[in-house]
């Protein structure tokens, strides 16, 4: 993995960390030697393309598969040798709802306090908890099977919290939501972080999702991690972005032109694009030129590429091309 490609990681001591991980299937690598440090109490979502390895991934640090290569720790434990520690730190929703549809909400809890090895009263507290914060308490003793896409999703990750787990992996857990239930869920899990410092391990297919939840992102293809950090991080790193200045005249466009030959004018809107990665220091020199210049603007927005553009330059072309590519629009 190139230098360009990975911002430097958070120096805050790590939930989650891997170093090297590997596995294949027959012949076909799946992952591909990565590395990861995840902080205590922030959300990291992984992206990637379907086969990309990012199921593999939490498999892996879930104690579902073993690893071919590579070292990991969770919550502190050894992936290999403290199997059983990392199990009691952990909780995962995949991406299928594990609830048994014939039990009610409150059976599937309590079925999971039994499997938590908890005793009848701290296991209905804890129920009944789960289903306040959830907002499940008047369908508690409906059948699953009735239960909504969104409610279904949300007793899932109320079962997954039985156990109080340190690190939570939330396996695309919005996946055939509707916009409402999603955002539903996302207060969730923003509160799980930010009231009870878990640590969550997102993987999703919605984009928007990864940018208005995640601390730090990583995006993932062929088994290799291509780039990671912020989402304002990674937007910046991909051409596209821009200053849009928009004047009340021709006459001021036309002054502005000269002076930004990489600019490119629309006469028509009156308006002037200069390349810009979106920073402060580019909007600073943006209007240091004009004043200099005496040229009056009238308005003056910042445009940088969304996540969308982010994942299609990484993931849209064969994996030697993209940390090139990454490389060229850091330079």
């Amino acid at each position: 993995m190139s230098a360009p490609s990975v911002s430097a990681p958070s120096t805050a001591l790590p939930t989650i960390s891997a170093t090297g991980l590997r596995k294949s299937y027959g012949d076909k690598l799946v992952l591909d030697g990565i590395d990861l440090h995840i902080p205590e109490s922030t959300i990291f979502s992984l992206l990637g393309p379907n086969g990309a390895g990012k199921t593999t991934t939490v498999q892996i640090l879930s104690t579902l598969i073993a690893a071919d290569a590579g070292e990991a720790r969770v919550a502190g434990h050894d992936l290999v040798r403290q199997t059983d520690g990392v199990r009691s730190a952990i909780g995962v929703t995949g991406q299928f709802s594990a609830v048994d549809n014939l039990l009610t909400a409150e059976e599937n809890l309590l079925l999971m306090a039994d499997l938590h090895h908890l005793n009848r009263r701290e296991g209905r507290r804890r129920t009944a908890d789960l289903l306040r914060r959830f907002d499940l308490t008047e369908a508690s003793r409906k059948p699953v099977v009735t239960f909504s896409g969104g409610m279904r999703r949300k007793l899932d990750l109320a079962m997954t919290l039985v156990g109080n787990p340190r690190v939570i992996f939330l396996d695309e857990p919005t996946t055939g939501l509707d916009p409402r239930s999603r955002r539903t869920m996302w207060e969730i899990i923003r509160g799980l972080v930010a009231d009870q410092g878990v640590t969550v391990f997102l993987t999703t297919q919605y984009l928007e999702e990864a940018d208005q939840l995640a601390d730090r992102i990583a995006v993932l293809d062929h088994g290799k991690l291509v780039a990671e950090g912020t989402a304002d991080e990674l937007k910046r790193r991909i051409p596209g972005g821009h200053i849009r200045i928009r004047f009340t005249d021709a006459h001021d466009l036309a002054s502005a032109a000269a002076l930004f030959r990489v600019g490119t004018s629309d006469d028509d809107a009156l308006t002037l694009r200069v390349p810009s990665d979106g920073g402060l220091s580019d909007l600073r020199a943006v209007l240091d030129v004009l004043d200099g210049a005496q040229v009056r603007a009238e308005t003056l927005t910042t445009h940088t590429p969304d996540l969308d553009d982010v994942f299609l330059t990484l993931t849209g072309r064969p994996r030697t091309d993209a940390a090139s590519l990454l490389a060229k629009a850091s330079a």
